[in-house]
């Protein structure tokens, strides 16, 4: 099973960017989206067939949002985490499926002066109790735009970045925190000495060109799933977003 996450940071803008094209090369049975920064219907979405659909927009036109494409129907669909305050922006959707919940996740950004991360940290404490009230039920495979990079070999310059929006102690610790709880970054299970491997680059700069990114869009899934990890994937090659795409191949 190939599972496939993209940050599209606004979807009508990555749909003239090669993002149908990739969508299709990709032939994914899940694709999970980011930032979609749309209401459903504002775009086209002929390059889903042959996929059931799942939108979840923020209140504020333009902005956050989520959506899946799957080619199989799921048992159960859900929006949102259910604690209203939480679940304004389109941060999240969860699928069930027979054998797994998979849960597509866009996390609040500390943002600049780190003005919203005392919100994060309570983000980041009830959407891990979200996530293990699911893992009780059956395994959980979390993918998204998380904007952490958990360890210093996750972004080119860790010691400068230190307390920015992404890498502040607060942030790493509660991925720590989650990791801890019961789940497994997938790319790191695989490749844990890999370096240089990132999935957002800043538009300053050159970055991308220079390599000068983080690792912050991840597959992450419930310890007892490691087993059917086959290989996790960083599409650095893919433009359209100042995010790459990630993927997971499954055994089964």
């Amino acid at each position: 099973m190939k599972l496939i996450s993209w940050n599209v940071n606004g979807l009508r803008a990555a749909i003239n960017k090669g993002f149908k094209e990739f969508f299709k090369e990709s032939n994914a049975d899940i694709f999970c989206i980011q930032e979609t920064k749309m209401q459903e219907g504002q775009a086209e979405i002929d390059f889903a067939e042959g996929y059931f659909t799942y939108f979840n927009s923020a209140e504020k036109k333009g902005y956050s949002g989520t959506a899946i494409f799957t080619k199989k129907e799921p048992i159960n669909v859900s929006y949102g985490i259910g604690i209203e305050e939480h679940d304004k922006e389109g941060r999240v959707i969860t699928l069930e499926f027979e054998k797994f919940y998979i849960v597509n996740c866009y996390t609040p950004n500390s943002k600049r002066e780190l003005e919203r991360l005392e919100y994060r940290q309570v983000w980041e404490d009830v959407f891990r109790e979200y996530l293990l009230n699911l893992s009780k039920k059956k395994g959980v495979i979390l993918c998204g735009d998380l904007n952490v990079a958990h360890k210093e070999i996750d972004l080119k310059n860790p010691k400068s970045n230190r307390k920015n929006a992404g890498f502040t102690d607060e942030e790493r610790e509660k991925m720590t925190k989650l990791l801890e709880s019961g789940f497994s970054d997938t790319f790191r299970y695989l490749y844990p000495e890999e370096k240089d491997k990132y999935t957002w680059w800043s538009y300053f700069a050159n970055s991308r060109e220079r390599n000068i990114g983080w690792r912050i869009d991840y597959f992450i899934v419930s310890k007892g799933l490691e087993k059917e990890i086959k290989e996790a994937y960083i599409y650095d090659n893919i433009y359209g977003s100042d995010h790459c795409p990630v993927g997971l191949e499954l055994k089964k």
